[in-house]
């Protein structure tokens, strides 16, 4: 304990660093395990897709979603879904939603904003569409 306090007060800066990323991990940790949002795999998509209809809500613009999108998503651009426009989603609110972007990183606040609005269970699937396809995962084109 007395090098932990010797080593502190020699390095105060490094020390302060990893404090606050200590704080950070937990923060971020606890902020997951009660958040109403969930990150699933794409096994775990899959699997809600084929025995749970969900829907797939796809945030990029519509250029890349005519790219490469998965078979019967629903496409409401984030910016959309953050000023509460997306009454074309308002017949599936008892249904799973599964929010997808481009690589994963995007779609937490689109679907945090769906939750807000009475969505009963909405997930973010990780990686996104990136990660669909780099597991080989099927994408229509065009639409």
């Amino acid at each position: 304990m007395q090098e932990i306090m010797q080593f502190a007060s020699n390095n105060p800066i490094l020390s302060l660093a990893w404090v606050i990323l200590l704080v950070l991990v937990i923060v971020t940790t606890a902020k997951g395990m009660f958040s109403k949002v969930k990150t699933i795999t794409r096994g775990e998509a899959t699997h809600l897709m084929n025995k749970e209809d969900a829907v797939i809500v796809d945030v990029r613009g519509r250029d890349e979603f005519r790219k490469g999108h998965i078979s019967n998503s629903v496409n409401v651009q984030a910016a959309d879904i953050k000023k509460g426009s997306f009454s074309e989603l308002e017949k599936y609110k008892s249904q799973p939603l599964i929010v997808v972007c481009a690589s994963g990183h995007t779609a937490h606040e689109s679907a945090t904003k769906l939750s807000q609005a009475g969505f009963e269970k909405v997930s973010v699937m990780k990686d996104g569409i990136s990660g669909w396809n780099g597991d080989n995962l099927p994408l229509v084109r065009g639409k």
